[in-house]
């Protein structure tokens, strides 16, 4: 077996290594001593140039100024200053095994070793056979193989170099470079016992910044004010580290103050600074005043960088502020800082978010073509996943997830659940069960968020039982549901009419200890009217207010549109009053419940009044609106009213479907104009939009009036080559066509 150690400093040149032809016969035991790791001399000068003639310099007179002798004080400590250099750098350390075929490679620090300790220390260490004089880099590794509650104390009383106060900030850099928080506090605390310790600010610096990525914020706030009363002067850094410990956990106020006692203590501020108060104010959704420090750190004189201009993008995101996000971002582009991939990635999610889902899928095609300097990465992806599930396309999901392995890239967790989303939302179980056993095979764990979206995929596809089973998996694997959960397991009974089961899953998530929400008063009310359930309609508005829980625009459609189902009619206007009343804005489909609920109890002038004031706050109509209001005027015999509505929403950018067709078809089949709604239906054709059956038995209907009994024969025809079923109502139409 051959064994070669292989030693390189960062400090030093590239090292030739070359085995002479004399080594070819050694022992392996040999070959470490004839491995060279001196520099490779120069060549000697060639003898044929020798001879050659010299070329002629210019003669100059140099002159050279006495200098005096060292004295031995001097040379003393310059061959100490040469024998210790490079004791505190890092040496990459090679281990190769031809035979076995291994190889490894680490860093080891020297450090300050036993020949550079005080004399009198140096005797104690030379007397005690327990003293070893292990090299720092050996120290750490002693350390961490211990748990902390371990005695760390009796191996680093064991080490000769604790006597070297020079080894004391290495020895914590080293240790808080592992982010092992118990030990760097144990190994601090041993230090400070010793007689030579001297505080640092460095040292400290690094303690605070340590307690700041565990979050220990009054941790780290102690070691500030402990450094003091040791006499060591905060820096910067010290600053920076404390305002980043605040921000990482949400106190922003407590950042912006520490930030004035730096300035009263005359520190001026890093563009770091500025970019952890930033940030401080950005996690929390503060976006005014991250935006009054940016202007504040540009005032002072601080440019901002590109991850300043991150930093007030993901607090606009945190804010909710998308339109202001992408204004910034068109800003941003106006400048030389050119974006990098953490940039597109919020203005994807941005965009994603404000629906325009064109856009984001063209910002992430740029990134593409700009090759290595903004290329996607799993975040970019997860957020083109999530767009293409918003938007229904579920074949594009699976695209982009595929994408994502041939990039070479390793999808994660937060890949995978939004896979299974995208599937579960559309009620695809059979998809979401695949890429679920998928991402245990990857070697991932499942999370809450990979069990409830399978759940939810259960759920969708109305298996309840199944639902049921994987919320109990979730339990089987050591993890705890949440709201999420439990309101998805709600919404699998509600929605096949299992009421009593869902109110039992609420009862049994108050009692371990998950209290309701919003989401799940508005799911047990639209299970109510799936139930026709009166009673419990009211129960549950009475449980809400037993436990305070302020209704909102959904839960306030759920329950009016709950209401309209069991024709409760004046109850379902009165909690709409109710909802005025508290200052609840309606939405459009508030006002479409309402309109479609009064026609379906033959209230039509109760509808119109509706529509008047939906006019009045201005809310945009939707194509449930339109279809309602068709639906209303053609039902009190106001045909021009309908295909006014009906123009006025072909000249808005809200297209008609086929609901919309079906409902002006079925105005014109009252009124007798077969002629009208066969134009419709053409109409419809020649914009792609495929007929129903609903939508083709009123098309008969209308045609039977008129008297078209080879249209009818000949929609009969279609129906059967595009494959949509015939139902009761068209089944007859056929048959009174025929028997024409």
């Amino acid at each position: 077996m051959v064994i070669i150690r292989l030693t390189a400093s960062a400090a030093i040149y590239p090292i030739a290594l070359s085995l002479s032809p004399a080594v070819a016969g050694t022992s392996p035991m040999d070959c470490s001593s004839a491995l060279s790791t001196k520099p490779v001399p120069p060549a000697p000068p060639n003898p044929s140039s020798a001879n050659l003639p010299e070329s002629p310099t210019p003669q100059r007179k140099i002159w050279i100024k006495p200098t005096a002798p060292a004295s031995k004080k001097q040379q003393q400590q310059q061959q100490r200053k040469k024998k210790g250099s490079g004791w505190d750098e890092k040496r990459v350390v090679g281990f190769v095994d031809y035979d076995e075929g291994e190889r490894r490679v680490s860093t080891e620090i020297s450090g300050a070793r036993k020949d550079e300790i005080p004399a009198r220390y140096r005797l104690r260490v030379d007397g005690s056979r327990w003293q070893k004089d292990w090299k720092l880099s050996e120290v750490v590794d002693q350390v961490m193989r211990l748990r902390h509650w371990e005695d760390i104390d009796g191996v680093l009383n064991r080490w000769a170099g604790r006597f070297a106060r020079k080894n004391f900030p290495l020895l914590i850099r080293e240790i808080t470079s592992t982010g092992s928080l118990d030990h760097a506090v144990h190994v601090f605390r041993w230090m400070k016992n010793q007689r030579h310790y001297s505080p640092r600010s460095d040292i400290y610096n690094m303690l605070i910044s340590l307690h700041a990525k565990h979050n220990q914020t009054d941790q780290a706030r102690g070691l500030f004010f402990e450094m003091q009363q040791w006499r060591c002067k905060p820096d910067t850094e010290t600053y920076n580290s404390l305002i980043n410990a605040h921000g990482r956990v949400g106190q922003w106020r407590w950042a912006v103050n520490i930030m004035e006692d730096m300035l009263q203590a005359a520190i001026p501020p890093s563009r770091t600074t500025y970019n952890n108060l930033i940030s401080a104010c950005g996690s929390g959704g503060h976006w005014k005043e991250a935006l009054e420090i940016c202007k504040k750190m540009t005032e002072n004189g601080v440019g901002p960088d590109l991850v300043t201009h991150n930093i007030i993008l993901s607090a606009f995101k945190r804010g909710a502020q998308y339109s202001k996000a992408l204004a910034y971002f068109d800003l941003m582009k106006e400048t030389n800082i050119c974006p990098d991939t953490i940039t597109f990635n919020i203005v994807i999610h941005c965009l994603v978010k404000l629906g325009q889902f064109g856009k984001a899928v063209d910002v992430f095609n740029s990134m593409r073509e700009r090759g290595a300097k903004c290329q996607p990465d799993i975040v970019t992806f997860t957020c083109i996943i999530h767009a293409y599930s918003t938007c229904g396309q579920i074949e594009n999901c699976k695209v982009a997830f595929d994408m994502i392995l041939a990039e070479g890239l390793k999808p994660n967790i937060v890949a995978y659940n939004a896979l299974i989303g995208a599937y579960a939302s559309n009620g695809m179980h059979t998809e979401a069960l695949a890429t679920f056993n998928l991402l245990k095979h990857a070697g991932l764990r499942p999370d809450v968020v990979s069990y409830t979206s399978l759940l939810n995929a259960y759920g969708r596809s109305g298996q309840p039982e199944k639902a049921k089973g994987v919320f109990d998996m979730i339990k089987q694997n050591s993890l705890r549901p949440n709201i999420v959960s439990y309101n998805a397991l709600i919404d699998a009974y509600g929605s096949s009419g299992l009421l009593a089961e869902a109110i039992g899953v609420l009862h049994a998530m108050e009692e371990d200890g998950v209290q309701a929400d919003i989401v799940s008063i508005s799911t047990l009310l639209a299970a109510c009217g799936r139930c026709s359930q009166i009673v419990n309609i009211d129960s549950v508005l009475s449980a809400a207010r037993s436990r305070r829980i302020k209704l909102n625009t959904v839960a306030y459609n759920s329950a009016i549109g709950s209401y309209m189902s069991v024709e409760e009619y004046d109850k379902a206007v009165s909690l709409y009053r109710s909802m005025r009343e508290d200052n609840i804005k309606p939405d459009s489909i508030t006002f479409n419940i309402l309109i479609s609920g009064s026609c379906k109890v033959k209230k039509y002038a109760e509808s119109l009044q509706f529509l008047d004031e939906m006019m009045d706050l201005n809310i945009p109509f939707s194509k449930e609106v339109y279809s309602s209001l068709i639906h209303s005027y053609s039902k009190q015999g106001q045909l021009t009213e309908a295909e006014s509505i009906f123009n006025m929403m072909k000249g808005t950018d809200c297209s008609p479907d086929v609901i919309t067709y079906t409902s002006m078809i079925h105005a014109y089949s009252i009124a007798g104009n077969w002629m009208k709604a066969w134009e419709l239906f053409e109409d419809m054709e020649r914009n792609n939009i495929q007929p129903d059956p609903i939508l083709c038995s009123s098309l008969i209907e209308a045609l039977n009036i008129g008297c078209q009994p080879e249209k009818v024969l000949w929609l009969a025809e279609l129906m059967r080559e595009k494959s949509i079923p015939l139902n009761t109502s068209a089944s007859f139409g056929v048959i009174y066509a025929c028997s024409m």
